[in-house]
């Protein structure tokens, strides 16, 4: 289980690049962050049945993710 200090640090990034994802009616939902520092997530609204979710989440948030957050070694779509 992640720290507190890294979770919240996860958050506030992701929370940075939610309207991103708001602007195309999706958004996601923060799950938790594993012993190997996965971010775990789920894509919901337009994201969560786009054919372009996996690219979205790889290219877009984990990318994002990591710069800002180099402790995270993954971003992982839970269903």
């Amino acid at each position: 289980m992640a720290d507190e200090a890294l979770e919240a640090k996860v958050k506030e990034v992701l929370d940075a690049f939610r309207p991103q994802l708001q602007a195309d009616g999706g958004d996601m939902e923060f799950i938790g962050i594993d012993a190997e520092n996965k971010v775990h997530l789920k894509l919901v609204g337009a994201c969560g049945s786009c054919p372009m979710a996996t690219m979205t989440l790889k290219m877009g948030v984990e990318r994002y993710l990591i710069d800002a957050v180099p402790e995270i070694t993954e971003v992982v779509q839970d269903e």
